[in-house]
């Protein structure tokens, strides 16, 4: 079900105790010379598209949000980005927006990096607010709950996938071939010698550190596009659709 395509009287007769309320989160930012700035809103809501489908009624999808706070992507040009503060707000509002319409599960599916710690102290606040007691908000990355599957398909090595990476462009190959510039696409990013500040999309690393982008990539990319292919991009989707509604239909009984 679209909670877009319906009429506000609409929603007198639905019984939304049944439903779980699924809110893809993206950004506006750049993803290398290779890919379109729109890359994390639109695999974001390509993924919720593909489990609404799955399960569509028993799930509610909301519009992708393709504003994101991208602030360390700024000095690259096209980034467009929502201050961590207000995110935060943007955030607490829309959730309590959906309380306030009557969901009980709300899932914020989110396919930007950034958008974690603001969206973290955001529930905190919902889950401070009156009128939020008895909703469950849910918040996980697509390569976060589907990581186990993700990693049994990559090829790159540890540091591999990140930004505008194998994944990434493997999954923009597979759903919007004609917006992805692959004579572009090369690997670039930090090669650290310390363990600790080595970092991945799927296992991260032990310490958190904050970075401008530029200074840990001169082309805007993070990993290794060159490694992406459109059938890899169509395995990954599968591979992630089914983990993240099998979530679905745990979330469904809480």
């Amino acid at each position: 079900m679209l909670l877009g395509e319906m009429c506000s009287p609409d929603l007198r007769d639905l019984d939304l105790n049944d439903l779980v309320v699924l809110a893809p989160l993206g950004s506006f930012e750049q993803h290398g010379p290779h890919l379109p700035l729109t890359t994390d809103t639109d695999i974001a809501a390509a993924i919720a598209e593909r489990v609404e489908r799955a399960r569509p009624d028993r799930v509610l999808r909301l519009p992708a949000l393709w504003a994101g706070h991208s602030t360390h992507h700024l000095a690259f040009p096209g980034t467009v980005s929502v201050g961590q503060m207000h995110y935060i707000a943007l955030i607490t509002d829309l959730c309590c927006s959906l309380a306030t319409m009557g969901a009980r599960r709300v899932f914020l599916l989110n396919g930007h990096g950034g958008n974690d710690v603001p969206v973290r102290a955001a529930l905190r606040e919902v889950k401070s607010s009156s009128g939020a007691d008895g909703v469950h908000f849910v918040y996980a990355s697509y390569w976060m709950l589907a990581g186990a599957s993700i990693r049994a398909l990559r090829e790159s090595e540890h540091g591999g996938m990140n930004h505008a990476c194998e994944l990434e462009t493997s999954l923009m190959l597979h759903l919007h071939p004609e917006r992805v510039r692959m004579e572009r696409a090369a690997p670039d990013g930090p090669k650290y010698a310390s363990s600790y500040r080595r970092g991945d999309l799927i296992q991260g690393k032990p310490i958190f550190t904050v970075s401008e982008f530029h200074e840990i990539s001169q082309t805007g990319v993070v990993g290794r596009p060159d490694l992406a292919s459109a059938e890899k991009g169509a395995r990954f989707m599968e591979a992630i659709v089914l983990d993240i509604t099998a979530f679905v239909d745990d979330f469904l009984a809480w």
